[in-house]
């Protein structure tokens, strides 16, 4: 008589004929004809008939319909084999076809029986079984819940709460949440990409709401508000320098971190000053404002809105606001009114009596160079503090291009972008305006070279004091060095000086705030100053404060540049601008010659680089920020000379791209999306 055996391999039932059987183990062919090994202890049953697949089929059959309640309720106390549960719970007889059901019934149910191994179970307390039904039952609650938006979406409706996670469903997915679950369900029913079936579902308010939310959400998730804190009072007795200091900034900063003054012309002997917001003089480090100020790390800027590092009110107790002695640290340096050659610097702590704040985008055509230089009418105030501070930028700014051993040539403007609207949050759609102001205009270049002054200065300043701060340096100018932050000083060969340690935007960068504590440590203390300053030599805190702010300014940027090129995309639809005239860069990219865009155009991969050619546009996707265009004609036959600056729009191109690759990353495939790049300094 053939003999027949059901046998357990890992957790798998299979039946098969008896082939050969030895003290500990048997020879067993299977339906499929392949013969395997089977020990002893693992074979659950033996039976003569049925035939090994019509017993597992009747087997698994019969399985289903057991009643698992009456079942765990038939069972009997402590351990048992599944064919007393047969003996119990079938009515007679109960062949082999019951005990391997009984098997496979009790196997499949651990929630209502506990397995022991070799076939034999044990009841699960009546706790355990009301508990794993209860979960049962809300995995099959969910299953639904999932079916039912799946349904939704792909019928183009979007369910509120997939609409209220959906930056975290495209960004930073839970991957075993249900409403994740239902976009996979549905994008793969739609054969749509996520992005385009929660569009078409209504999800995404806009395509400017959808980078605006999308950047609060991977950066300020508890919300841009602050909470109440007031601005504490300097209590240092501070004395009021004999200057009359002036800012120049645009019309709407409201964070005025520095200003100038000049005292001694005409006498041989000119002393210099940068004037710096002072907060640190009244903020300490883990203080309450410090602890939001570290959080945020830095100002936030993008067209028509801002999130600052500090809270308004903070900010007004020390900006540097006109009419009103402000606290500052004040870097004074001594120059030959001839020469320009520096004699010497001092530092100080003060209150900075402030005469005026002068906006440069209504200064600009009147502050001329040639109106600094004598060769047109000056009528402005500062005429001559100003005159003066143009011939020492323009000193300075020589002194670092031979540092540098090339000129900083900047061929490119700068571009300003106004919202039409009453300043508040935008919405997205507001009229846009883009204007233009060349790099290096006079007003530009004095806040820049006495700003670079300083910073250097203060730089070499901490360190001759043996105290540690946060340097920004660049090995040299060979392509792909970067600009790094680092604790000890050493030379930033782009800018072309010895050392660069931020401490000039104390209210808008927490860099600055922090160097500022040690310079303020330095002016109190001298000598001893590194004993008394809040970081010391190898600080873990300020290795830590440079990480952070590493990664956040590079994600602020990131952002800054990414809502820029938005407002850019909206400016050509707002215009009807069908053609642009753009300059060739490499691999495809162009760029516009009067906007701040950068592109790919099919047919320029071949071009020599700086070659000037027209553009198409053919259409605009505000979502991705992409721009299509075709070739539409060669305006040249010799390419013009490349700007010297086309390697920072190439940088920009660069971010640019890594947004809309992360976009489409994040999507496409529901991965967290990485920051765009840095853009360049």
């Amino acid at each position: 008589m053939t003999t027949y055996a059901l046998f357990d391999d890992a957790g798998k039932f299979h039946a098969g004929r008896v082939m050969s059987e030895a003290e500990a183990s048997l020879q067993v062919e299977l339906d499929s004809g392949k013969r395997v090994k089977v020990k002893s202890a693992n074979v659950m049953l033996r039976f003569d008939k049925p035939a090994p697949a019509e017993l597992m089929a009747q087997a698994q059959a019969l399985a289903g319909e057991i009643d698992l309640d009456l079942a765990w309720e038939f069972a009997p106390e402590g351990d048992f084999g599944f064919a007393d549960l047969a003996r119990d719970y079938f009515e007679a007889p109960f062949g082999p076809e019951k005990q391997a059901a009984a098997l496979l019934g009790l196997f499949d149910a651990p929630h209502y029986f506990r397995r022991l191994g070799k076939g034999q179970f044990r009841k699960a307390p009546e706790e355990t079984v009301k508990a794993a039904l209860a979960g049962i039952e809300r995995k099959k609650q969910v299953a639904a819940q999932i079916e039912a938006w799946a349904g939704d979406l792909v019928a183009g409706r979007c369910p509120a709460p997939v609409r209220e996670q959906l930056y975290r469903i495209l960004f930073k997915p839970d991957k075993n949440g249900p409403e994740y679950k239902a976009v996979v369900e549905a994008a793969k029913r739609a054969q749509r990409s996520p992005l385009d079936l929660l569009t078409a579902a209504g999800a995404i308010e806009s395509p400017y709401q959808f980078h605006w939310q999308r950047f609060l959400f991977e950066q300020f998730p508890k919300g841009t508000g602050f909470p109440a804190l007031a601005a504490p009072p300097i209590k240092e007795a501070l004395a009021t320098a004999p200057v009359q200091a002036f800012s120049i900034d645009d019309s709407a900063t409201t964070e005025i971190d520095d200003a100038l003054s000049v005292q001694g012309l005409g006498t041989g002997t000119v002393v210099f000053g940068v004037h710096i917001a002072a907060p640190g003089l009244a903020l300490l480090p883990d203080s309450p404002i410090d602890k939001v100020a570290r959080e945020r790390l830095s100002t936030v800027y993008m067209p028509g809105w801002k999130i600052t590092m500090l809270p308004d009110a903070v900010v007004q107790a020390y900006t540097l606001a006109e009419g009103r002695a402000c606290p500052a640290v004040s870097l004074y340096v001594t120059l030959d009114e001839a020469t320009l050659e520096i004699r010497g610097h001092e530092t100080k702590l003060e209150l900075v009596p402030i005469a005026a704040n002068l906006r440069h985008d209504q200064l600009d055509s009147v502050i001329t160079e040639a109106s600094l230089g004598g060769d047109a009418p000056a009528d402005y105030a500062f005429a001559a503090e100003l005159a003066f501070a143009f011939r020492l930028a323009r000193t300075l700014k020589g002194r670092r291009e031979v540092a540098r051993g090339k000129p900083e040539t900047f061929n490119r403007p700068d571009y300003n972008f106004r919202l039409a609207g009453d300043g508040s949050e935008p919405r997205g759609d507001e009229a846009v305006s883009i204007g233009t102001r060349q790099r290096g205009a006079p007003l530009d270049l004095i806040v820049a070279e006495a700003m670079i002054l300083a910073n250097s200065t203060w730089g070499g300043w901490l360190a001759e004091h043996g105290v540690p701060a946060i340097y920004r340096s660049q090995a040299s100018l060979l392509p792909g060095v970067k600009v790094r932050m680092g604790t000890k000083p050493a030379p930033h060969a782009g800018m072309g000086v010895p050392q660069y340690a931020w401490s000039t935007s104390p209210l808008r960068r927490y860099v600055d705030l922090a160097n500022q504590w040690q310079i303020i440590a330095c002016a109190r203390h001298g000598r001893t100053a590194a004993l008394a300053a809040p970081f010391k030599p190898k600080d873990a805190a300020l290795f830590s404060v440079i990480s952070a702010f590493d990664a956040a300014y590079t994600a602020y940027n990131g952002f800054q540049q990414g809502i820029e090129r938005y407002w850019t995309l909206q400016y050509v639809q707002q215009q009807g601008l069908a053609e642009l005239d753009v300059a060739v860069m490499k691999d495809g990219l162009v760029r516009a010659e009067t906007l701040p865009l950068v592109f790919r155009l099919p047919g320029t991969e071949s071009l020599p680089r700086g070659s000037r050619v027209r553009a198409r546009v053919a259409g605009i996707d505000l979502l991705t920020l992409e721009l299509h265009a075709t070739l539409a004609a060669r305006l040249d036959v010799e390419p013009a000379t490349a700007a010297a600056d086309d390697e920072a729009a190439e940088d920009e191109a660069e971010a640019v791209g890594g947004l809309q690759l992360a976009i489409a990353i994040a999507v496409d495939e529901g991965e967290p999306a990485p920051a765009a790049a840095a853009a360049p300094e």
